[in-house]
C-alpha cells in the first residue's frame, strides 16, 4: 500500500485541485468524516503542520493536510520530519504537497512513491476548444465555435479559471440555450473579473502613454488583489504566460497566435517591448516572484507595484525599492 504521502505540480490549477479532492475523497470513503487543513508553506512552518499530522484529531475520523509551496522545502530538517513521520504513519491521515512550480527539491520528491505524484500541465492549444466545447455540452448547453475560441482569447489558460467563467452561463441562460458571442461580449465583457490576462490587455495598449498604461495598470492590480483569486503566485504566472507569448509573437507573427483578437493585442505589444525587454521583464517576473516566495509577503503588494513600474515605465531595467 502506498505512503499516504502524495506531490501534486504544475500550472494546471483546475485538474490539480481535482486531484486534491479526490484523495480527501478517497479518505472520507473509508473513514468517514475527515477534518481538512489547508497551509500555506511559505507562512507557516512545517514542524507545525506535522505536529498536527501526528496528533490526529478526537472531533473526526481522519485528518487530510494539504501543504502549498511545496518548492519552498529544501532544507535538511524539513525532509528529515517527513520522513520521519512516515516511517509509521496513521491510517486515516494523508498529506498532499502541492506547487505551482513544475518540479521540487529532489529530496521531497523521492519520499513520494511514484503512484501518489503527477505533474498537471497546461492543456495545449489543440486541447483547449475541444475542452471548452466538451464542458459546455456536459452541462447541457451548445456554444458557437467562435464564441469558444473568444472565451478562449478572453480567460486564462487553466480549467480552473475557465470552470468559473463557464459556469457563469449556466446561471444566466436555459439548458439548450446555444451561446454566441454575443452572449460572451454581454456576460464576460461587461461583467468581468480583473485577472492577470485583463491587466497584459491593459498595459499593453499602444494608443496610451507609459505613465497612463501604468495608473490603469495599478488600478486593475489592486482589484484583482481584492479578489478572491488575488494570489501573487498566479498573477506573476499570468504576465509570465503573455511576456513568453510575446516573444513567440515577435519571432513567428501570426503563425505563434492564430487568435485575431491576441493578434490584435500582440501587435500593439510589440510597439512598447521589444524581444530584449521582453526578455529582460521575464527574469523582473520571476525575481519578483521569488522575493515574495521567500519571505516577502507581507511586501507583496508593494514588490508588484514596484515590478508593473519596472515593467511599464522602465520597460525590463531594474531599480531598487527606494526609487520607488
Amino acid at each position: 500500500m502506498a505512503a499516504p504521502i502524495y506531490l501534486y505540480t504544475g500550472p494546471e490549477f483546475g485538474q490539480r485541485d481535482e486531484a486534491v479532492a479526490a484523495v480527501k475523497k478517497s479518505l472520507e470513503k473509508k473513514f468517514g468524516e475527515i477534518e481538512e487543513h489547508l497551509f500555506y508553506l511559505v507562512e507557516t512552518p512545517l514542524n507545525e503542520i506535522m505536529t498536527i499530522l501526528q496528533s490526529g484529531t478526537l472531533f473526526s475520523d481522519g485528518t487530510f493536510i494539504v501543504c502549498k509551496n511545496a518548492e519552498l522545502l529544501k532544507d535538511a530538517n524539513s525532509i528529515a520530519m517527513i520522513s520521519e513521520w512516515l516511517k509509521n504513519p496513521e491510517e486515516n491521515s494523508a498529506i498532499v504537497f502541492v506547487s505551482d512550480e513544475i518540479s521540487v527539491d529532489n529530496k521531497l520528491d523521492k519520499l513520494v512513491p511514484a503512484s501518489n505524484k503527477k505533474k498537471f500541465w497546461e492543456m495545449f492549444d489543440s486541447d483547449k476548444l475541444p475542452w471548452l466545447t466538451g464542458y459546455f455540452n456536459k452541462n447541457g448547453y451548445k456554444i458557437e465555435i467562435e464564441a469558444a475560441e473568444l472565451i478562449l482569447d478572453m480567460i486564462e489558460n487553466n480549467t480552473q479559471a475557465l470552470k468559473a467563467e463557464c459556469e457563469r452561463f449556466f446561471v444566466i441562460f436555459q439548458k439548450d440555450h446555444t451561446i454566441t458571442c454575443e452572449d460572451i461580449e454581454r456576460v464576460l465583457t461587461h461583467n468581468r473579473e480583473e485577472n492577470a490576462f485583463t491587466l497584459f490587455s491593459e498595459i499593453s495598449y499602444s494608443g496610451d502613454s507609459a505613465q497612463v498604461r501604468f495608473e490603469k495598470g495599478l488600478t486593475i492590480l489592486q482589484k484583482i488583489r481584492l479578489s478572491k483569486d488575488n494570489s501573487s503566485t498566479m498573477i506573476i504566472a499570468g504576465l509570465v504566460s503573455c511576456f513568453r507569448k510575446l516573444i513567440l509573437w515577435i519571432d513567428q507573427g501570426e503563425a505563434a497566435i492564430p487568435q485575431k483578437m491576441l493578434q490584435r493585442q500582440y501587435r500593439s505589444a510589440e510597439k512598447i517591448w521589444t524581444k530584449g525587454q521582453a526578455t529582460a521583464i521575464l527574469a523582473i517576473l520571476a525575481s519578483t516572484d521569488m522575493e515574495i516566495r521567500s519571505g516577502g509577503s507581507m511586501m507583496a503588494d508593494v514588490l508588484l507595484q514596484k515590478m508593473l513600474f519596472e515593467v511599464i515605465i522602465k520597460k525590463g531595467a531594474s531599480m531598487a525599492v527606494a526609487e520607488y
